[in-house]
């Protein structure tokens, strides 16, 4: 076999087993830094040290509806946070323009001491969330949509035109609630 110089990503090999020699090496490193650590490298082939899971810190899982359904499935509420910028508004001309008669997207009429949220259509009415610093940081619901409004950004409700400028523009983690099927086993 003729002694050939080719390039691989900058190195020049000479020959067929310096390639084997890197390739035996890469895999040497990945099984060392890899799953197992050093101690699947130690224990040989085919043996690694299995890592118990553990779940995202940012999901906490809660069954929700009747559990004795006839068919075992059961609908699972998942709270994912998302980071968020929340700005605030009220029913009045300047926030709301033409659309300030009081009544939100779903046609929800506002009331003295309501809390909701407008926010982008990827979030269907009813969806709860928790915005950090509003509503003592209880889930509200969107029921309202915003021109403006669009992807990770909200607007909290405030009744008055004060409250929702002295609120600001805020970026906070939001926790978001979605449900999903799930099919128990009977």
């Amino acid at each position: 076999m003729r002694n050939r110089r080719m390039n691989f990503g900058g190195v020049f090999l000479t020959k067929r087993t310096a390639v084997l020699g890197v390739i035996l090496l890469l895999v040497t490193h990945h099984a060392l830094s890899g799953i197992g650590g050093s101690e699947s490298a130690v224990a040989g082939a085919g043996s690694f040290k299995t890592l118990p899971y553990t779940a995202p810190s940012q999901t906490v899982s809660r069954p929700v509806g009747n559990k004795a359904k006839e068919d075992s499935s059961e609908q699972v509420s998942l709270w994912q946070t998302i980071r968020m910028r929340v700005t605030a508004y009220c029913p009045c001309q300047r926030c709301c323009g033409a659309y300030s008669d009081g009544v939100t997207a779903t046609g929800h009429k506002i009331r003295q001491g309501d809390t909701f949220i407008a926010a982008d259509r990827k979030y269907s009415f009813g969806t709860e969330m928790i915005v950090p610093g509003y509503n003592k940081s209880e889930p509200v619901e969107v029921l309202d949509r915003g021109g403006a409004v669009r992807g990770n950004q909200l607007d909290v409700f405030f009744n008055s035109h004060r409250q929702a400028k002295k609120w600001g523009v805020k970026y906070l983690p939001v926790k978001v609630r979605t449900t999903q099927l799930s099919l128990g086993r009977s």
